[in-house]
């Protein structure tokens, strides 16, 4: 059976532009409040009593949407994210903060060498030599070229017309990020953690989606280390803790150690300088107080294992102090790592242009 629209109703156009505009608010909100649905829920009714919303904004009706479209769920008197609206959540953190980078384009890990993860066809094309792999002939232009060299009376192309796919040659990567949920994180009328959370569900939805082969673990430090599922991103929350970046290093190159992968790198995402350590004995060693040098030699220590083991460390400093940029310059040089001195809301764009730095290099 055909169906035949000769009229588009402009007021269910109107309806679903409203529900993705409520929807993407919904979702910035559940992240602040580390997955609350009620309270997400309560504050979008309080910014229209405050004006901030539209008044003909229908926030019963969507939250019943919520839960037709089993993006919630009740459970008991409460009601809370399904796996559905985690997905679409990480979803529109990559489109949220990686989209405008989209015309780039984004291939596996590129090295000189073959790698694991075999060779991936480029959109160029060169002609045949001896050697080259028969499988990445391109056909329909090879026969374009046949046509082009005899007006069309032999369409049979011959050794001079077989055009090739260039390639690069790719590999594996293992990525750990590591983020800061110490207390700074959101002291100081800065909400640091949302940003941190937001970027690491969209790099997670790029390697989920897009580098089936590369791995990524998340991994949450404040006075311990501690790892946490890609699910359960969107309910992350900074807590009363102070900073163990030394555990969180050391947490995360040991994931990495026991990966498959030819390439490992880590994502330090903080705010702050470390105040704690783990001493050799298990107990913690705490010093709010300037820069310990205790603390700081022990942090550059695992610094200078994770270049040994040649894994680079990238920190994305998310604080203007001198003197904390000069303890990460230190923790960067000793690792021979890279560093950005950037703010919550340009965190996504520095992560990600960094994350494909190494990844487009050609080869034939």
């Amino acid at each position: 059976m055909r169906y035949r629209f000769e009229r588009i109703d402009p007021r269910l156009l109107e309806a679903l532009a409203s529900f993705r505009d409520q929807l993407a608010l919904f979702q910035h909100l559940a992240l602040r409040t580390s997955g609350d649905v009620e309270q997400a829920l309560q504050w979008m009714r309080a910014l229209q009593e405050q004006g901030y919303l539209p008044d003909d904004w229908d926030l019963d009706e969507f939250a019943r949407r919520l839960e037709e479209e089993d993006l919630v769920r009740r459970e008991g008197s409460v009601r809370r994210m399904t796996g559905r609206m985690e997905r679409r959540i990480r979803s529109s953190s990559l489109e949220a903060i990686f989209g405008n980078l989209r015309s780039g384009a984004i291939g596996d890990h590129p090295t000189p060498h073959e790698g694991a993860g075999g060779r991936e066809p480029l959109p160029e094309r060169k002609p045949y030599e001896f050697g080259d792999d028969l499988g990445a002939i391109d056909f329909p232009d090879s026969i374009r070229n046949a046509v082009f060299r005899t007006g069309g009376n032999d369409v049979l192309p011959s050794e001079e017309d077989l055009s090739v796919a260039e390639t690069e040659a790719s590999s594996s990567c293992a990525t750990a990020i590591l983020i800061d949920v110490s207390h700074s994180m959101v002291l100081y009328g800065e909400d640091r953690i949302t940003p941190a959370k937001q970027v690491a569900l969209a790099l997670s939805e790029l390697i989920l989606t897009r580098y089936r082969k590369d791995a990524l673990d998340v991994v949450l430090f404040g006075d311990e280390a501690t790892r946490v599922r890609v699910k359960d991103l969107p309910y992350v929350d900074a807590g009363p803790f102070h900073t163990n970046t030394q555990e969180g290093i050391r947490f995360a190159r040991r994931i990495l150690e026991h990966r498959h992968q030819a390439n490992k790198q880590i994502f330090l995402i903080t705010d702050g300088k470390p105040t704690v350590i783990r001493r050799s004995d298990g107990k913690l060693y705490r010093n709010t107080f300037g820069l310990d040098p205790i603390i700081v030699n022990r942090t550059l220590d695992e610094a200078v294992l994770c270049r040994r083991r040649r894994i680079p460390i990238t920190t994305f400093m998310v604080a203007s102090d001198p003197y904390l940029q000069k303890f990460i310059e230190q923790l960067t040089e000793r690792n021979r790592g890279r560093a950005y001195f950037t703010s919550p809301d340009r965190l996504g764009n520095y992560l990600l242009l960094d994350f494909l730095r190494n990844r487009r290099r050609r080869v034939r």
